[in-house]
Parts: structure tokens; C-alpha cells; sequence
């Protein structure tokens, strides 16, 4: 299976890590990158949780209603909905899934506990998530 098979959640992965962190992709291109999104998460009530993601200390958690309720709130509901709909689950399985890859996603593109700005590698691709894909999916089939 090819990497991007992996993000995506390719070969019956269901809703599985790699299917998250291909949902966690698209919320990261939506929003314009990691700054965009954090942006928009913490003004939508997440705001103690995204700044211990960014941050170099321990990822606070966030509930999947909390995580819904915000990107309701911010504009990207759709996202989650599409994805439900494409692996064929509800929609509260992907804000679960969410609610446990997203931490990790923000912080391993904030390594240095800052979010990058727009004009400065602020943008968002798929290559940026490949170690966290390794991580999270390291030994799992």
C-alpha cells in the first residue's frame, strides 16, 4: 500500500488511523495550514487544548463533541460529514478518530511550539503528516 493509500485510508481501513489522518489533512488544507485551523479551533472554544498542542509540553485532550461542536462552529462540519459518508460510518466515529489524531497532527507540525505563518511554510500538504503517519500507524497491519 502506497503512503497516500495509507493517509487516505486506503484497503478497507475503515475508519482507521490512516483514514484520519487523512481527514485531519483536509481540515488542515481547508483552513489554510496549521495556523489557519488553530485559529479557528480556538475561537470556536478550544482554545487551552490547541495551545498544548502547539506547545512543546502534553497534548490536552479534546472530547469528539467538543472537536464537533468546533468545526461546526468554524465553517467545516461538511468535512467530517463527507468523510462519514465516503467510509461508510457516522459521523461521531470520525470526530472520534479525530478527537485522538488531531492533537498529534497539530503537534507534529508545530515542532517548535509555534505555529509557521501563512507566508512562511504556513501552508498545508500531505507530505508534512508522512512521520506521524509512521508513528501512529507503526504496528498496526
Amino acid at each position: 500500500m502506497s503512503f497516500l493509500d495509507s493517509l487516505l485510508g486506503g484497503q478497507g481501513q475503515q475508519a482507521g488511523a490512516g483514514s484520519m489522518i487523512g481527514v485531519a489533512g483536509q481540515l488542515l488544507q481547508q483552513a489554510g495550514g496549521v495556523q489557519g485551523l488553530t485559529s479557528m479551533l480556538q475561537q470556536h472554544g478550544l482554545g487551552d487544548a490547541v495551545q498544548s498542542w502547539v506547545g512543546t509540553g502534553t497534548n490536552q485532550a479534546v472530547s469528539s463533541d467538543q472537536l464537533g461542536q468546533a468545526l461546526q462552529n468554524g465553517g467545516m462540519g461538511s468535512i467530517v460529514q463527507e468523510a462519514a459518508s465516503k467510509m461508510g460510518v457516522d459521523p461521531s466515529v470520525v470526530l472520534n478518530g479525530l478527537s485522538q489524531v488531531l492533537p498529534h497532527a497539530v503537534d507534529h507540525l508545530t515542532p517548535d511550539g509555534q505555529a509557521p505563518a501563512a507566508g512562511q511554510g504556513g501552508g498545508f500538504n500531505f507530505g508534512m503528516l508522512e512521520g506521524l503517519a509512521g508513528k501512529l500507524m507503526g504496528g498496526q497491519a
